[in-house]
């Protein structure tokens, strides 16, 4: 593990944060030190039973270690254990939420909205549609087949009808395939993914809108994943670039900042450019929202109890890494998607793969697939490969796609059907760049022993 100046900084925060209530008659909370000590050893040793999520070698799922500065917040605030369910639970925690949100806003190019953080991205989502169906009541959601799986559950879970809208061969919501299903006149929902799980796909955003104009429907944004790249949207490719310029012209936006935020699990935000939504929300409460008569994020939120030590985590952050174009944080985006981008480069140029036909990665998500006489013999070598990687403490991931989105398939061949399992790389620490060489390394080692070549 990288050196940790979490402590250090944690200790001396502390302090301070003690001294805000030195007036209060001191106490001594109960405890056997010994045990908690010997408990928390053995929970040291269980911990170790897991991949090395923070390290540059670990380039699997979508799991990057939180800031230092985030881990301390958080840790500092379970001193107080604020609830941001209302502000009796959380004032100074509820006031940071509200100015961390407002800079989530801000990338999107939102000055008025509601918004809020929730518990992860499945809920921020299960908001957007749940005020989806409010609003259109009746009417169909749908999203690409490569939306996240999430969507079709908690479409069922709020009793809303749901399609699955056919993708091509880049993995993108098929625009033909959707204003077929728009004709029908029963779809008051688009879901359009900007940055797919499977390959980091950017669902064509402006030409879904351009539909709307036509038709009349709702776009919810899920970017859970991809949401931060719109501070580099200049960076990207010229269809990527257009559909995250368009955002701010979607009704509801959903980003994760525990995924490329720097923040701890978990941490989810959603968006709404309609303020007046929160509507929808009000109840009456015996029992609440008697310390002040300012909003109380608890009114426009689905969820009760949320942890306030998440909002501090965000803002403190924040404060530090504005997320801003061309500031630091940004440059720790494109560093990641740098280092995608020369892995698929090397990739491409080494005939043991085939990647996908759709071109270079729009994201930091980087697929291939093995090249063999069947795709049963490429899904064995990948799972073979995944293997040999992680035994080199080199850490992928597998994912399973369409045999026709690869190189060499004829774009007509509609019998190319068959899923083949690929390997798969989320190249999302700003690290992956200097690391590099080393990942390429254990690759195309773990690869020559597989097949033999060594």
């Amino acid at each position: 593990m990288p050196t940790d100046i979490v402590p250090a900084l944690l200790a001396r925060a502390t302090e301070i944060l003690e001294a805000q209530f030195a007036a209060l008659p001191p106490f001594s909370a109960a405890g056997d030190e010994a045990a908690m000590e010997r408990i928390l050893a053995t929970t040291a040793q269980r911990l170790g039973d897991n991949y090395p999520y923070f390290h540059p070698l670990y380039a699997g799922q979508m799991l990057k270690p939180p800031h230092p500065l985030a881990r301390a917040a958080y840790a500092l605030a379970m001193n107080v254990n604020p609830n941001n369910h209302a502000r009796d639970g959380g004032r100074a925690s509820s006031e940071m939420e509200i100015e961390a949100v407002r800079q989530i806003a801000g990338i999107f190019g939102w000055t008025k909205y509601l918004g809020h953080l929730t518990s992860g991205g499945t809920f921020a989502n299960l908001e957007a549609l749940w005020i989806a169906g409010q609003l259109t009541p009746g009417k169909r959601v749908v999203a690409s087949e490569q939306a996240h799986y999430t969507h079709q559950r908690i479409s069922a879970v709020l009793k809303l009808h749901y399609s699955s809208i056919p993708s091509d061969r880049s993995g993108r919501m098929d625009m033909n395939a959707l204003e077929a299903e728009l004709r029908k006149g029963d779809v008051g929902t688009v879901v359009a993914t900007l940055g797919t799980t499977a390959i980091g796909a950017v669902d064509p955003l402006d030409r879904i809108l351009a539909l709307r104009e036509r038709y009349g429907f709702r776009i919810h944004v899920d970017s859970a994943y991809g949401g931060y790249f719109r501070l580099i949207g200049a960076d990207l490719d010229e269809a990527a670039h257009r559909a995250y310029a368009a955002m701010e012209q979607a009704d509801s936006i959903v980003v994760d900042p525990h995924k490329h935020g720097l923040q701890p699990y978990g941490c989810g935000c959603v968006l709404f450019r309609d303020h007046s939504v929160g509507r929808f929300y009000k109840h009456d409460s015996p029992y609440t929202y008697f310390t002040s008569k300012e909003l109380h994020l608890g009114e426009i939120s689905l969820e009760c109890s949320r942890a306030g030590a998440s909002a501090v985590a965000l803002w403190a952050t924040q404060q530090l890494l504005p997320p801003v174009p061309g500031g630091e944080f940004a440059r720790g985006l494109a560093q990641g998607r740098e280092a995608a981008l020369e892995l698929d480069r090397r990739l491409r140029a080494d005939s043991r793969f085939e990647m996908l036909s759709a071109g270079p990665p729009q994201l930091d998500i980087v697929v291939w697939k093995m090249r063999a006489e069947t795709p049963q013999l490429a899904s064995d070598l990948a799972d073979k490969i995944f293997v040999a990687c992680a035994t080199r403490e080199l850490h992928l991931a597998l994912v399973q796609l369409p045999l026709n989105w690869f190189e060499g398939k004829d774009v007509n061949d509609t019998s190319a059907t068959p899923m083949v399992t690929c390997l798969r790389s989320v190249l999302m620490k700003p690290e992956h760049e200097s690391w590099l060489d080393q990942i390429w390394e254990r690759l195309t080692l773990a690869v020559a022993e597989v097949r033999g070549e060594e």
